[in-house]
């Protein structure tokens, strides 16, 4: 008796111990970017992403991996559809985009934020396509991240919108009289917005003076460029590229003595948070952004004063964007009675009906809300933006 009796403990003992092992196991796979927000597997919806998280570019990804999990956060406390969110570095590059792309599908993901510039995006929209993953990206402006692939959405302009935007906006509001243009004709987002904005000038008449390029072989020595717009007499330049790039040329114009006006573009948005840059030189900078972090609303502020909270700076324009990504996702899949326990080509399919006839309400777009067409092109209003005091105010 007493043999049976010990015989049966250590039975229960051994299961006991199965049980606590099968336990410590159920949790959430490792997320190399350290931007996970756990969760079981089985009741959130697992939602990846690629972005600059190191490199040059590092700014936007950051911000927009932050944006992306103050909303996830904030939907996972409404305590109904839940999320899991994981962001690999791809720090700018199509080759690593494609692998992180590769360890998010290990992991998972169900449904996607593309990648967040342009160039990598090009490449996981490809994926994205293939593997009926949905995409919905933040900020990758190029139309060759949607073209050809239902599934692939963007919540930011296009290059084509934005710089035909631009110069709509510098001549109904007599900005310029005599404008110089310095692109970046090794960049997709460069010159997708270049071609564009010149295209507009010349429909509305705008006088471009002064025409000038660089690349990557030589992007740090502005002078022949800006040379050529001071003897040109611009009062205006148009700077359709990153914000790094653009402190350079500021800097460089000030030694110069050269003080035209300035007027860029989203992938401006950042320009005061550069290294060593001088942000006086950037008083006056103007730029199109779907985002105004000064806007009075109480949905702005908010999102406002949790990301200083969180991150001592004020959100731009990317941060904003990808909180707004998780807030349409989570109204599409609402609206579709989506589950997490759907294949990813169900959601595909479900999302697709959804994003195409539904408005969603938020920190980047107006009152009328935002629309997607079914390239996957949003139409929604920018917002023209001035720096003054260092901060972004709004021009209109």
């Amino acid at each position: 008796m007493k043999k049976k009796k010990f015989l049966s403990l250590a039975l229960a003992a051994v299961m006991v111990m199965g049980c606590l092992a099968g336990c410590g196991n159920d949790s959430s796979p490792s997320d190399e970017s350290g931007s996970g927000s756990g969760g079981e597997t089985t009741s959130a919806f697992k939602i990846g992403g690629t972005g600059p998280l190191t490199s040059d570019a590092a700014i936007y990804g950051n911000a927009a991996q932050r944006g992306a999990q103050i909303a996830v956060d904030e939907v996972n406390a409404m305590g109904g559809i839940q999320f899991e969110l994981n962001y690999q570095d791809d720090a700018h590059d199509p080759e690593k985009a494609t692998n992180a792309y590769g360890k998010l599908m290990d992991w998972g993901m169900q449904l996607s934020l593309g990648s967040v510039t342009s160039k990598p995006a090009e490449a996981t929209s490809v994926l994205n396509y293939e593997d009926r993953i949905f995409a919905l990206t933040p900020s990758a402006s190029s139309p060759a991240t949607t073209e050809g692939k239902d599934n692939v959405f963007q919540l930011c302009f296009t290059d084509s919108g934005q710089g035909a935007k631009s110069a709509e906006y510098i001549s109904e509001k007599g900005l310029g009289a005599k404008i110089a243009v310095i692109w970046k004709n090794d960049d997709v987002y460069s010159k997708g917005l270049y071609d564009t904005f010149m295209a507009e000038a010349e429909k509305r008449g705008l006088n471009v003076v002064s025409d000038t390029t660089f690349n990557d072989g030589n992007k740090t020595d502005f002078s022949v460029q800006l040379g050529e717009a001071q003897s040109s007499g611009a009062d205006l330049v148009f700077l359709p590229m990153y914000y790094d790039v653009a402190a350079l040329i500021l800097s460089q114009a000030s030694t110069m003595g050269y003080s035209p006006k300035w007027f860029g573009v989203d992938g401006m948005d950042g320009i005061l948070s550069v290294d060593g840059f001088d942000t006086s030189l950037a008083e006056g900078v103007m730029l199109l952004t779907p985002f105004n972090a000064d806007d009075e609303d109480e949905k702005t502020k908010a999102f406002v004063a949790k990301y200083q909270e969180l991150y001592g700076e004020t959100p731009n324009q990317f941060a904003a964007d990808a909180y707004d990504c998780i807030y349409a996702y989570k109204q599409a899949l609402e609206a579709a009675g989506c589950t997490p326990d759907m294949s990813s080509e169900e959601l595909c399919d479900a999302m697709i009906k959804q994003f195409t006839t539904m408005t969603f309400h938020g920190l980047t777009s107006d009152e009328s809300g935002m629309t997607w067409d079914e390239t996957g092109t949003v139409s929604k209003s920018p917002k023209g933006m001035v720096i003054q005091n260092g901060v972004y105010v709004g021009l209109d």
